[in-house]
């Protein structure tokens, strides 16, 4: 018992000593963990309040393009395009641009999509899409070396724009009279299965015209005819 009581005892002179040389410092230590858990706990509220308000911002401007309502779907974007989240932020950007386009507008769509395509917090697959949507506005107006120089990284099979870069590319060789490099490219979109039939239709006419038979199932060459235009094509019917 007496040994007990002595170690006790010098347990207690160590815990004293500890608080006596160390107690403010620990009192510090748990002052700034309460402190950055409250922060934390804070900082989740507010995202979860920002996104809620960001969601319904979003909702109405929806409403809006359903309602064909374009002037209220734009004054509905404009808090969501310089939104904190890039998710948010992106797709406002691109419905801007899009609304512009449906008021024949192609030179402000164009500054949009190219914001969005030059925007590097945004994941690549919506800055790609941008950079294709840009292209498509800007098409009328650009050279043709502008184009393939612009879309050839994307104008590749297995790519997930390859049919919308594929086939501006392809006729922007055309515009140059190089048929030795559109017609293996129109080639390559008709064969591609994962393609729209859209575009492999347009692909396969316009490979015959460059002299390349891109016609894998004999059914598809029905009504098939060379597009008397063909040479003298702008820009593509659609995007991908």
């Amino acid at each position: 018992m007496f040994l007990r009581e002595v170690d006790d005892a010098l347990r207690q002179d160590q815990m004293a000593g500890i608080v006596q040389n160390y107690g403010r410092h620990l009192l510090i230590g748990i002052v700034v963990i309460l402190l950055a858990l409250g922060g934390w706990f804070w900082y989740r509220h507010s995202q979860a309040e920002a996104a809620g308000v960001r969601g319904e911002e979003m909702t109405n401007a929806l409403d809006a393009l359903r309602n064909n309502n374009l002037a209220g779907a734009a004054n509905a974007l404009k808090p969501l395009e310089t939104a904190d989240q890039p998710g948010y932020r992106a797709a406002a950007q691109l419905l801007q641009a899009g609304i512009k386009q449906e008021q024949n507008d192609p030179k402000a769509a164009a500054a949009i999509f190219a914001k969005v395509a030059g925007d590097d917090s945004l994941p690549q697959p919506l800055r790609d899409l941008a950079l294709i949507r840009q292209t498509a506005a800007e098409y009328d107006s650009l050279k043709p070396q502008d184009v393939i120089a612009r879309l050839k990284p994307l104008a590749v099979p297995g790519n997930p724009w390859f049919g919308s870069a594929g086939e501006m590319v392809a006729i922007a060789h055309m515009r140059m009279n190089k048929p030795d490099l559109a017609g293996p490219l129109f080639q390559k979109l008709a064969e591609d299965k994962q393609m729209p039939e859209t575009i492999r239709s347009r692909a396969r006419q316009l490979a015959g015209v460059m002299g390349i038979d891109a016609v894998d199932d004999p059914g598809k060459a029905q009504g098939v005819a060379t597009p008397a235009a063909a040479p003298g094509l702008a820009a593509p019917l659609g995007a991908q």
